[in-house]
């Protein structure tokens, strides 16, 4: 800190104290005057118990603080503070007084003393408060006018922790409660929910925060989603639970997202279940580097595995994940291997050396356009990869094997989605015969912010002002956290007896269209569209792209047993057995080794009986 800071902010201390002490002096004469009912100057021995006032006064004032306060950012602490201060100088001045016996001391003047001197000391703090934050809010004009949605006590203390910053000012509370409504809380005034539209033009707001900490993911979604027509940005508060300190934070404040929007509310996972086929257990994550497998990984780590093996063709991903989780502080060996899946000595090797014990299968190609435009590759790596890893796993005598399925893999209308159910059907008809090992499948929907995902599409076409891309205006698709997945795949797999095909509930189907409008209006702007012309983004139809469908679904038929997981169920499918299945995989590794377009086709459509092609063929080396 600068000398020249320090030695201002003495002269301002010691002006305080000056004045403060004048003023003692003339409260006192005061609370004579009121009493005795005239102008009373004190005469003889009076007159040093007047005079002395700060004396007593000066000493107690510096020990409770009250010239370490910054008066911009005066408080409730620092009122109580002074409330101490100024009682105890007030009791000590009148023991004084009587112990010395003073003529002429009416017993009623140290209560009046106390009280004018109560409201003088803290009144002129409150006063200087007052107008140094209006003076401060005027000379800040890139601060933000923002309303804070709650006056409860998160709402609140975050107004506190607002106080004297230049990135907000908050102008308004909004609150439910209908005995909050037109009362002030520090100055701020609470509106009704109805109010919202007059206050945003009243204040030119451009910022919420919502600060009810405490509610429902499902209330919270309702009051956020009745902000959608307003081009405000929202910003929440974690949940209570964490919010450890008690205290609320401008730190604690994050963008709303649209995970906030889509995520459930939680459902404690079994532990038991969790740690079944992990703790410590030599645990492979294949497709260690892409989004379910990384978070596969971390969960894994968390949970105690002994030794973690990263397997991943990517160089890149697999040094990042690697690195990631080597700063987790845990007791799992981690090892990062570079390897395809349809490397069946590479695959061989790892599980023998290490003693793999359960494998997660999440290698593989998901992108729908793209492996309808290179078909070959999307049969070689989702059909043989699985084929040769689940041949490994049996060699090896790995306990649990769990494949990371999709929704897609359902009726499918694209190869991505046939590539998969065929997947399925290999580990269902090896476990019939599996020697030991267990094979379960999960099948689930769309995660948020996966690699080829929607969600950091729009943000990142929102952020560079659009268009906002959306295939079809009715497209629907089921969402769910990457956490959320993982957790749930680790309690399905825990919970096979071979070939179980697990469904996770992935809640309701969203509309694409509905989830751009709702991320332009999260970034606080709105849709440009003929209602509104003046509008800041644009949503641009493209049309299905290759392989896509309109809507998706989780089941091939009705079959399914509840589970006990509530968000997990087990369904009930046929499969082809193994010896009519092979003849299938061999004439279709024969078709990719020709690159014979239809001939794959053809035998996808055999293998997978749902399969009906959205598209005609579009790999870019199809031969017409």
């Amino acid at each position: 800190m600068s000398k020249t800071i320090i030695t201002s902010r003495l002269v301002k201390q010691s002006f305080i104290a000056v004045v403060d002490s004048l003023a003692l002096v003339l409260i006192l004469l005061a609370a004579f005057s009121i009493r005795l009912g005239y102008w009373f100057f004190p005469e003889n021995d009076l007159f040093w118990a007047f005079f002395g006032v700060p004396i007593i006064a000066m000493p107690i004032f510096i020990k409770f603080g009250l010239y370490r306060t910054v008066i911009r950012y005066l408080g409730f602490d620092a009122l109580w503070e002074i409330f101490k201060a100024v009682s105890l100088y007030a009791l000590i001045w009148g023991l004084i007084g009587f112990m010395a016996a003073i003529d002429g001391l009416p017993r009623s003047v140290i209560l009046i003393n106390w009280v004018l001197s109560l409201l003088f000391i803290s009144g002129i703090r409150l006063l200087a408060y007052w107008y140094f934050s209006d003076q401060f809010r005027k000379s800040n004009t890139d601060s933000k006018n923002v309303i804070i949605y709650g006056a409860g006590s998160a709402g609140r203390q975050l107004a506190v922790a607002l106080d004297g910053l230049s990135e907000y000012y908050p102008v308004a509370y909004i609150d439910n409660n209908k005995n909050l409504i037109k009362r002030k809380i520090r100055g701020i005034q609470v509106y009704s929910p109805e109010d919202i539209q007059v206050l945003l033009k009243k204040f030119k707001v451009s910022e919420v925060l919502f600060a009810i900490p405490s509610i429902s993911k499902q209330q919270q979604r309702k009051i956020i989603s009745s902000l959608d027509q307003y081009p405000v940005s929202i910003k929440v508060l974690p949940e209570v639970s964490s919010l450890a300190s008690g205290k609320v934070k401008l730190q604690d404040l994050h963008k709303i997202d649209i995970k906030d929007l889509l995520g459930r509310e939680k459902v404690k996972p079994n532990e038991e279940l969790l740690c079944a086929n992990i703790k410590n257990k030599v645990v492979m994550v294949t497709g260690a580097g892409g989004s379910i497998g990384s978070e596969l990984c971390r969960k894994i780590v968390n949970l105690g595995a002994k030794k973690l093996i990263l397997f991943d063709q990517g160089e890149f991903s697999l040094y990042t994940i690697e690195q990631e989780l080597s700063k987790v502080e845990a007791n799992t060996i981690l090892v990062p291997i570079l390897g395809s899946v349809i490397n069946k000595n590479r695959l061989k090797n790892t599980c023998h050396y290490f003693g793999v014990q359960t494998i997660y299968h999440a290698a593989a190609y998901k992108h729908v356009p793209m492996v309808e435009s290179n078909s070959t590759e999307g049969v070689v790596n989702n059909i043989f990869g699985t084929l040769t890893a689940a041949e490994v796993a049996m060699d090896c005598g790995v306990e649990t094997f769990v494949l990371i399925s999709t929704d897609k893999a359902v009726r499918p209308t694209n190869t991505m989605g046939a590539t998969k159910r065929m997947a399925e059907l290999i580990l269902q008809a090896f476990s019939v015969d599996s020697n030991g090992t267990l094979f379960a499948m999960v099948r689930f929907g769309n995660v948020l912010d996966s690699s080829g995902s929607v969600v950091p599409l729009f943000n990142k076409q929102i952020k560079q002002g659009g268009p906002v891309t959306v295939t079809d205006a009715e497209i629907t698709r089921y969402f769910m956290t990457i956490p959320e997945a993982v957790e749930l795949v680790v309690q399905a797999g825990a919970m096979t007896t071979g070939g179980d095909v697990f469904v996770l509930d992935m809640g309701k189907l969203v509309k694409i269209d509905d989830l751009a409008r709702k991320m332009i209006h999260l970034s606080g702007l709105e849709v440009k569209d003929e209602i509104h012309p003046d509008g800041d983004i644009e949503i641009r139809y493209t049309g299905l792209r290759p392989g896509e469908k309109l809507y998706e679904e989780l089941l091939i038929d009705n079959n399914v047993i509840q589970t006990k997981h509530p968000l997990i169920m087990r369904a009930e499918e046929n499969f082809l057995p193994w010896d009519e299945l092979k003849e299938i995989v061999d004439s279709l590794r024969l078709a990719v080794d020709e690159c014979d377009q239809n001939e794959i086709r053809r035998l996808l459509i055999r293998a997978t009986p749902g399969y009906s092609p959205q598209c005609d063929i579009v790999d870019h080396l199809f031969d017409k």
